[in-house]
Order: structure tokens, then C-alpha cells, then sequence
């Protein structure tokens, strides 16, 4: 190594180890992204598209009538070494939109980011392109009243019961992918309101992975499965979403949340939701405020753990949806509470030196208190998916008179771009009037024709002024509620392609994200970013991930180093010195049970009048209790609902043991899989799993009677969360009270601070 030149000696060892290991990985080891060899640093010299790796095809090049053309098949595939437009002419920036100053609005000049965007919205069919997979439920929005000095908003008058459709959605997956893969939540709410349709377009996280619209075809592209083999399927484990992310670094805070628990809700009901965007409110004075919108679930937030959701994801990859739907069924149906922090309105749109307008960051709920201004019930569910959940369209432009957007470059090009998509999504300009999307307020639009038109307008001039409808329709003033384009100053600017300076940091808030977690959350975000970046072939890629990590924090860098085999560099920037938010955590508070699901093993030989007991007062509790018995039918006159062989542990949030049952006639490996763990056969093998998958997924376990010697055989009793009782009340009542933190997580002493 020469010592006159460190730099570039480090550089040297970091090439060398990487073409080392894509030497040793290739061409015998599948799976490589592409055909070249991808370098720690973002490449900048021009050269022409890499070709087809070897085992790929394409379609030979004839013409639409069949004629051969003669020419190779990659005369099909992009063509030059810069990028263009779809026309041919190159393009200098295509990561920031057009703007009146670096922090006005979106041009509609800009026709390289409305192609962009369009050519994106368009691109597949019929599902749409993101938030393909989703669940959707109809309920009631009831106000507190308590923000009619901030927005003239109807719906926000105190005791105004307003209809709303839910719809909760994964990002990445396709339809039929399954619900419990690490990934964004959807959290899309339409208020029929009596003013309008307002949509609040929300999601189980506070921050996007980019500052504007126009990058929005990128991380989609770089997130969804590999072009070439359609793989992984709703995932970010993979090195394309990797590979842009470590080279664009303003993804990095979105990133880290999603590798913590926020990542894989363990259900809707415990997940919380927000507006990501900054919105500006309007009252009847015409004074303005500046306001974030958070969605607080009732039952707190809740996860699952990693192992959890790998076993449901084939067990049931319906999880989150039959969650939603047999809550609302049973009774216990999901709430949240709308809140808002509320900012001044200053030129500068910044609160506390936060860039109000950068959806990358947020502001801690320590700085700004969330209000609660309303409350959220869903109580039905959609009569037909298709019809109802599938149809419903959502757009950011929805709104009532009293709320408006901001100059947001994300959220500015959100408001082209969910129109844009319905066009081909559901057939044409006509969606508003699919049932689910129909308004609760009049409309006289003077929109005409087109495909799937419902209505049937009477008149002759949808043209205004006119005479020939007698004037018909007339415009809105203030007193009738019209909608208010709040009149805000755009300051005289150039345009330009470039970002505010306030837009440049990338790494304080994951900093305070990080800091912010408890020990055990830090555990499961290291081992979120370990497994994922061991799922990427590319060794540079992980090599560059490293080094965003520890512009973050060392500890996070050094662990997930270790784990890939890597050496941990140091960070290129200075650490932030920041205040953890305790409101970022989801552990350290404690929520109700309800509509928590309880399983209760149940030996047909034993203690069947205190499961009955215990079975009630489940029921009375608020929760839901599941039997699971050895066989299916009824034991001692009560239902069962799981046998120990359809049953598992992912399906419980705690375990009642009130028995020791021996094993059932079907206990043996040639009939069930999970009959085959080895150990005493005085139990049902089955039983000892379900109580060992317990364990180690942190929930509550009780026992009573004979139940207790489950516990003991199983090898847990004594740890943290176990409950041996002398009856079925006691044993209920201690598992309650633990199951008000979601999960014991003292049995695992995390091995970080």
C-alpha cells in the first residue's frame, strides 16, 4: 500500500476485494442484476448500453406485419450513451423539476418531467402501478371541533359525521402478493364530505424516499422486481432499490424506517398514518396556518417480528386484509384519531429550522404537538372488492373549501400525476362517477362525454357565460362555500432545476430516527439491514450502503458490517447532533386489548368449565378467543376454531395453555409437517411448537392446571412473560396486563443501547 497516498490506496484495496468476490461469484453463481460489474462510485464516463447477459433473449425484429428486418435483436433496446427524451434530444437534469425559484411552484412548461411522469403513469395495466395490493373498508368520520379556528373545513365542525372509504395498500407488490412483506403502507382515506370530496393520501410513514416528483419513476423503477426476470416480487431486498438508494442519499431516512419494525405493521389497526406533505389551512377570517396530518390508531402501534412475517407470508398471505375484515366482523372495529400539527404560515415555511416543504423530514412530535381534531371508525366492509376497492380512485387535488396544498415539489407533482393514472387505469376522464368515487355534494361541472359517461345532462351550453340555460351553472363566493385558492406570493425567480439548500441534508433526521429507537428496535433495524443487503449480489453496492450507514451512526454501521463480512467504514460527514424523539418509538407505552385474538389450548380431557370461564371473559374483555383443540367439531359444547394442525402461532397475540393434551391420532410427520419436532410424547408435539414460536416472537403465554407442565416441558417456564396460575382467571388477567405492551421484549436483552 502506498502510505504517500492513502486515499487512493484505500481505493484501490475496496476495487480490488470487489472484483475479487464478483471474479469468485461469476459466471458459475446465479443471479447477477446485469451484465457489468457495478463500482463503489457512481460512474461518470459516457459509454454505450451494456449488452444482454448471456442466458438472455428477445423477440426477433420483424415488422408489425411479420417481414424480417435483418436486424440484431438489441436494435430494440435503448440506443446512445445519454439520456433524451422519448423524441431524441439529450437532457442535461432529470432529478429536479422545473421551478419559479428553487422553492415556487412546477412549471406546466416543464415537458420533460410531464412526460416523464405521464409515460410512468401509464405504464401498466389494469392494476396500478403502485399500491396495487390493498384492502378497503367504509366507516364514519366524527369531529371534535376543535380546528374550526384554523380551517373553514365543513367536515371539521364540531359533531359533523362525515362517510369516508378506507383503503390500506402495500407499495411494491403486485395484487396477488402477499400482505405482511416489509414494505410502505398505503393509507388513503376519502371524506364524502358535503363540500366535496376531500382525499387524504397518506401513508404508515412520515417521510418519502425523494424530495421531488420527478425522481418518482426512478425509485419505483429501482424498487419494483428486476426488469429482466420479474423478481423479487414486493420487496426491497434486491440491488437495484439498494443501489439507488445509496446513491441517492436523500432516500436514506426513508430507508431506515422502513427497516425498522414500521416496516411489517401487524395489522392495520396498529399502524399509524400520515400525510407526509405540509398543507395549508384556511379559516373563515382568511388567516393561514401550515399543517401535517397524522392518523393515531387506537390500539397504538404494534409490529411484527421478522420471523413472524416470513411464516405468514405463507401461511396466510392474506394476513393484514382477514385481520381488518374479522375485526370489523366481530365487533371491534378499528379506530383512529385524526390529528394535525399546526406551524405558523411564514415566508420561509420552515418550523424549528425544518424545512416545512422537504417530505423527507419531519418534525418531531416533541417540537410540535399533534391535536386530535376528530375520530376515525371503520364498520363496513366492501360489498364487492372490485367495485369498491379496486375502483376507488384517490387524488391529492380533492379538496374542500379550507384546505390547500403548498409548494411541496413532491406533493406538486403528486397533483398531476393520480389524475394522469386514472385515464388508463379505469378507462377514462369519467371515474369520478364509478359508485365508490361518486361525490356527496352536487355537481355541476360542465364536463361532457367521454368514456363511460353515467350521466345524462339535460341543457344545451355546458359553456359559461351563457344564456341559453338561463345562466346556469353560476359561479361561488365566500358565502357559498366555494373552494379557496389561498393567494400566496411567488417570488420573483429564474427557472431553474434545483432544489432549496435546505433540501441538502440527508442524514440529521435518520440520525434522530435512529436514536430515537429503544435497544430491541435497534436489534431489529440492524437485522433488517443485514438481511437485506445480504440479499444483493453486487458487493459494491453493499460496500456503498455501508458508508451511508455510517454517515448515520457507527454503531448501526459497525453491526451491519459484521454481519456482511465487510469492514465498517468511517463516516464522510460530520455527525448530527441531534434529540431523540421519544414519539418515534413503539415501545414503552402500554394499549388496550381490544379485538386482540387470544388462542386458548384446549385438552378435551381436562379442565373444560374454567375454558368456558376463561373463553367468556375473553369475549367480555373485548378480545377474541380462538380454541384449538386436537380435532375440529366441539369440545365440552364449545366451538373449536383451530386444530394443532391448522393452527399457528402467527394467528395469536398471547396463548392460554389450559392443559397438557397428549397426542392427536394426526400427530405424525407422514400427515403434518409440524408433528415432527422431536421431544416428550406425553404432549401433543404441535402444542410444544406453538408455545416455542410464541416465546420466541415475545408474546404473553399463561397456563393453568395441567397447562403449566406445557411450560415446563417446552423449556420457557420462569422467563419473562410466562404466566403459571393456580386458575384460568388469574392466568387471563396477567396475560392482559402484558399484553398491554404488544410483546414482552425483557426476555431478549438487546445487545446494543
Amino acid at each position: 500500500m502506498d502510505s504517500s497516498k492513502p486515499a487512493e490506496a484505500v481505493k484501490n484495496v475496496v476495487k480490488s476485494a470487489s472484483e475479487k468476490i464478483a471474479d469468485a461469484l461469476s459466471p458459475d453463481v446465479p443471479g447477477a442484476p446485469g451484465s457489468g460489474t457495478p463500482t463503489v462510485e457512481e460512474p461518470t464516463t459516457p459509454h454505450d448500453p451494456l449488452p444482454p447477459k448471456p442466458e438472455q433473449g428477445a423477440p426477433q425484429t420483424r415488422t408489425p406485419t411479420g417481414a424480417e428486418t435483418g436486424a440484431p435483436t438489441i436494435a430494440n433496446g435503448q440506443q446512445g450513451a445519454y439520456l433524451t427524451t422519448s423524441q431524441g434530444a439529450r437532457l442535461r437534469d432529470t432529478d429536479h423539476s422545473l421551478k419559479a425559484g428553487p422553492r415556487g411552484p412546477i412549471l406546466m412548461q416543464d415537458h420533460h418531467f410531464r412526460e416523464k411522469i405521464t409515460h410512468f403513469d401509464h405504464e401498466r395495466i389494469p392494476e396500478r402501478v403502485v399500491h396495487a395490493r390493498g384492502a378497503g373498508a367504509h366507516g364514519v368520520f366524527t369531529a371534535y371541533g376543535n380546528a374550526e379556528a384554523v380551517t373553514r373545513a365543513g367536515f371539521l365542525k364540531k359533531g359533523r359525521e362525515t362517510e369516508v372509504f378506507v383503503r390500506f395498500s402495500t407499495v411494491l407488490g403486485s395484487r396477488g402478493s402477499a400482505d405482511t412483506v416489509r414494505d410502505t403502507r398505503g393509507f388513503a382515506t376519502k371524506f364524502y364530505t358535503d363540500e366535496g370530496t376531500f382525499d387524504l393520501v397518506a401513508n404508515n410513514m412520515p417521510v418519502f424516499f425523494i424530495q421531488d416528483a420527478i425522481k418518482f419513476p426512478d425509485i419505483i423503477h429501482a424498487a419494483k422486481p428486476h426488469p429482466d426476470r420479474e423478481i423479487p416480487q414486493a420487496q426491497s431486498a434486491h440491488d437495484t432499490f439498494w443501489d439507488f438508494v445509496s446513491l441517492h442519499t436523500e432516500a436514506q431516512h426513508h430507508a431506515l424506517w422502513n427497516m425498522s419494525d414500521r416496516g411489517i405493521p401487524r395489522s392495520y389497526r396498529t399502524m399509524e398514518g400520515f400525510g407526509v406533505h405540509t398543507f395549508r389551512l384556511v379559516n373563515e377570517a382568511g388567516e393561514t396556518v401550515l399543517v401535517k396530518f397524522h392518523w393515531k390508531p387506537k390500539l397504538g402501534v404494534h409490529s411484527l417480528t421478522w420471523e413472524e412475517a416470513q411464516m405468514l407470508n405463507g401461511i396466510d398471505p392474506d394476513f393484514h386484509r382477514r385481520d381488518l375484515y374479522d375485526a370489523i366482523e366481530a365487533g371491534a372495529y378499528p379506530e383512529w384519531e385524526l390529528g394535525i400539527q399546526v406551524f405558523p404560515d411564514t415566508p420561509e415555511e420552515t418550523f424549528a429550522g425544518i424545512d416545512l416543504l422537504d417530505p423527507t423530514k419531519i418534525v418531531p412530535e416533541e417540537l410540535a404537538e399533534v391535536q386530535p381534531i376528530g375520530k376515525l371508525v371503520l364498520n363496513r366492509t366492501p360489498t364487492n372488492f372490485f367495485a369498491e376497492t379496486e375502483q376507488v380512485a384517490f387524488h391529492l387535488g380533492h379538496l374542500p373549501p379550507g384546505i390547500d396544498v403548498t409548494n411541496d415539489p413532491l406533493l406538486q407533482g403528486r397533483l398531476f400525476s393520480y389524475v394522469d393514472t386514472q385515464l388508463t387505469r379505469l378507462g377514462g376522464p369519467n371515474f369520478s362517477q364509478i359508485p365508490i368515487n361518486r361525490p356527496h355534494a352536487a355537481v355541476n361541472d360542465m364536463l361532457r362525454d367521454g368514456f363511460h359517461q353515467h350521466a345524462v345532462h339535460a341543457g344545451v351550453a355546458p359553456y359559461r357565460p351563457n344564456s341559453l340555460d338561463g345562466g346556469n351553472p353560476f359561479p361561488a363566493g365566500d358565502a357559498e362555500n366555494a373552494f379557496v385558492d389561498v393567494p400566496v406570493t411567488v417570488t420573483q425567480a429564474p427557472k431553474v432545476r434545483a432544489n432549496p439548500a435546505s433540501f441538502d441534508d440527508h442524514y440529521s433526521q435518520v440520525r434522530l430516527f435512529w436514536l430515537s429507537m429503544s435497544p430491541v428496535e435497534k436489534e431489529h433495524i440492524i437485522r433488517a439491514y443485514t438481511f437485506e443487503l445480504g440479499k444483493c449480489y453486487e458487493q459494491a453496492i453493499k460496500e456503498r450502503q455501508l458508508q451511508c450507514l455510517a454517515n448515520i451512526d457507527p454503531v448501526l454501521c459497525e453491526q451491519v458490517a459484521t454481519g456482511l463480512g465487510l469492514p465498517a467504514p468511517q463516516p464522510t460527514v460530520p455527525l448530527a447532533d441531534v434529540t431523540p424523539s421519544p414519539a418515534l418509538s413503539q415501545v414503552g407505552r402500554e394499549w388496550p386489548a381490544d379485538g386482540r385474538t387470544v388462542g386458548i389450548v384446549v385438552d378435551p380431557d381436562g379442565d373444560l368449565d374454567g375454558v368456558a370461564e376463561v373463553r367468556q371473559a375473553v369475549f367480555d374483555a373485548g378480545m377474541v378467543p380462538l380454541l384449538i383443540a386436537p380435532h375440529g367439531g366441539m369440545v365440552g359444547g364449545m366451538p373449536v376454531q383451530r386444530t394443532f394442525a391448522t393452527g399457528r402461532s402467527v394467528e395469536f397475540d398471547a396463548v392460554l395453555l389450559a392443559g397438557a393434551p397428549a397426542p392427536a391420532p394426526d400427530a405424525i410427520p407422514a400427515r403434518d409437517d409440524k408433528a415432527g419436532r422431536p421431544g416428550p410424547a406425553a404432549v401433543d408435539p404441535r402444542v410444544l411448537l406453538l408455545v416455542e414460536e410464541c416465546w420466541r416472537h415475545a408474546k404473553a403465554i399463561g397456563a393453568w392446571g395441567a397447562g403449566v407442565t406445557v411450560l415446563e416441558q417446552a423449556g420457557v417456564a420462569g422467563t419473562p412473560g410466562i404466566v403459571a396460575a393456580g386458575s384460568g382467571a388469574e392466568a387471563l388477567t396477567a396475560v392482559q396486563q402484558l399484553m398491554a405492551a404488544h410483546r414482552v421484549w425483557e426476555r431478549f436483552p438487546a445487545s446494543v443501547a
